[in-house]
Formats: C-alpha cells, structure tokens, sequence
C-alpha cells in the first residue's frame, strides 16, 4: 500500500482568475457584508418592535431574514480573512460548517420561500379563512419545520461528503468549501456522492418550485376574478417582492445544478451573487415596495 498523508486541513484557492485584486475584493465584499449586515438587523428590529407587523407575512420574513444574515456569514467573513492575512487555510471541521451551513440555510431558504408562497395563496385565494388557516400554532409550525428539514437535508449531504477517504491533494479550488469542489480531492469513487448530491438538491429545489408556482397559477387566476382594480392591485403589490427574491433564488440554483460542467469563469460570479449579493437585496427589496415596513423604520428613527 502506498503512503498517505491524511488531510487535516484545506487550502482555498479563492476566486478564480482574480489575481492581483485582493484589495478591491476586500474593499466589494466588505462593503456587501456590512449592508447585508445592517438591512436583515433593521429589518429584524422594525418587526419585532411594530406590534403592527406581527403577523404571519411579517413572521416569515423574519425568518427570511436571519437565514440572509446566517447565508452571508457562511464563506465571506473567511473569505475577507484570506485576502487580509493571505491565508488560505481553512481546518477539517471548518471546511465540513462551510458544506454543512451552506446547504443548511441554502435549504431553509428554499423551504421559506414555498411557504411564504402558500401564507400569499391563503391571503389572497381564502382572505375570510386567511386567520383560521395560518394561525399563530400554524405559522410556528411551518417556521420549525422548515429548519428542522433543512438540517436533516444539510446533515446527510455533509455526512456523505467527509465520510469519504482524502489523502491526496488538498487545495480546493473555490473561495469556499462545497460538496462537489471538495470531492474532488477524495481518494475514493465520487460517482455516488455527486449523483446523490445532485439528485437531493436537485429535488428540494424542484419541488419547493413546483409548489410555489402551482400556488401562484391559484393567486392569479383569484386576482383576474377580483372585480375591484384597487383590489387587484393590492393583491398583486404584496406578491412582487416575494416573486423577485424567489427569481434571485432559483434561477443561479439552477445555473449551478442544472450545468454541473459551467466554467469557473461562469459558476464563480453566480455562486458569489446567491452567497453575497442576494443576501443583501433580499431586505431592500421588500423595503422598497412596502409601506409598513417602511412605517415601522421611520417609527424606529423617531423613537
């Protein structure tokens, strides 16, 4: 049997062809962090100070925004280390909380969008029923739910990850450690894994969007029967912010998944725009069309 050396630690390379802009990376990703930072907390603040807000939409963005801040702080605070110190190295048991909590509040993220599209469907299609059907006991129950999915879905792929042999090489060629970057270095078969992995992610994503479009063809059909245009619009105003962030969310996750030969050149600014620049729309999108959370931040700046 040949000698190997077991793999303690990783080394990332960061992002590809990017040498030489150290300092402006810092500067881009600093800047993004810090916004992502202070929109989620504000957001998070605004809700639980406005008695106003306390209400099953609210509730869910709430969640929504704890997963941005928990999404953001995955890969880009070690990311900014790297490029400060120069040092790349990232230990075992931080490469496996990178995988773990990257697929973990990927995942609960995926999940909060599909019920925040059925709390709109219940609004809007059943607006008598809407208190009876997404009670406090309901509402609770869906926002527990979906952590507790997203960490039994995030665990077995994590499991599966470093349940494998590395012993050979360990440079990862990415600014983070993701399943298929660092199965690339197992010293064992990795057809299994990959074809797991890409069948599990590929699945959650597809049936969370199968479940929010299939809502949303039941809002539309609702809204086009509303006789008030005043109605319509109402209606319609309160389901644009979802969709948009929805668009943010799905459509690099099936860049990513769909295509797993895309080129560095063009997975590297698609996977950092879901980590780093989603996270930090995602609370001025909903800030921007909506005037109580706007009501609730000018309530916060008067005291």
């Amino acid at each position: 049997m040949p000698n190997h050396t077991v793999i303690l630690e990783f080394v990332l390379l960061g992002i590809p062809h990017t040498e030489g802009l150290q300092n402006i990376l810092f500067v881009v990703f600093l800047s993004f962090y810090l916004v992502t930072l202070l929109g989620n907390l504000l957001i998070l603040t605004a809700i639980i100070c406005d008695a106003r807000l306390h209400t099953p939409m609210y509730w869910f963005l709430c969640n929504l925004s704890v997963v941005d801040l928990g999404f953001s702080s995955i890969s880009t605070p070690k990311f900014l280390a790297n490029l400060w110190a120069g040092s790349r190295t990232i230990s075992w048991g931080g490469c496996m909380c990178q995988v773990f909590f990257y697929h973990f509040f990927g995942s609960t993220e995926c999940f909060l969008y599909t019920v925040m599209a059925y709390d709109r469907y219940a609004a809007i299609c059943h607006p008598l029923r809407y208190t009876l059907i997404m009670n406090r006991k309901v509402c609770v129950f869906l926002a527990a739910g979906t952590w507790f999915t997203a960490s039994f879905h995030a665990t077995i792929l994590t499991s599966l990850t470093f349940s494998l042999p590395y012993c050979g090489s360990n440079i990862v060629d990415y600014f983070l450690c993701d399943i298929f970057p660092v199965v690339k270095l197992a010293c064992a078969d990795t057809y299994i894994i990959e074809k797991v992995s890409f069948t599990n992610i590929g699945m959650v994503a597809m049936v969370c969007f199968v479940f929010i479009l299939m809502s949303y063809m039941r809002i539309v059909i609702s809204v086009l029967r509303m006789r008030s245009a005043e109605s319509r619009r109402k209606a319609a105003s309160t389901c644009v912010s979802h969709l948009t962030v929805v668009c943010f969310f799905f459509g690099p996750c099936a860049l990513l998944y769909t295509q797993p030969s895309l080129s560095d050149i063009l997975a590297s600014p698609i996977q950092i725009f879901s980590n780093v620049v989603t996270p930090m729309l995602n609370p001025t999108i909903y800030t921007l069309r909506n005037k109580e959370v706007q009501a609730a931040f000018r309530k916060l700046e008067g005291g």
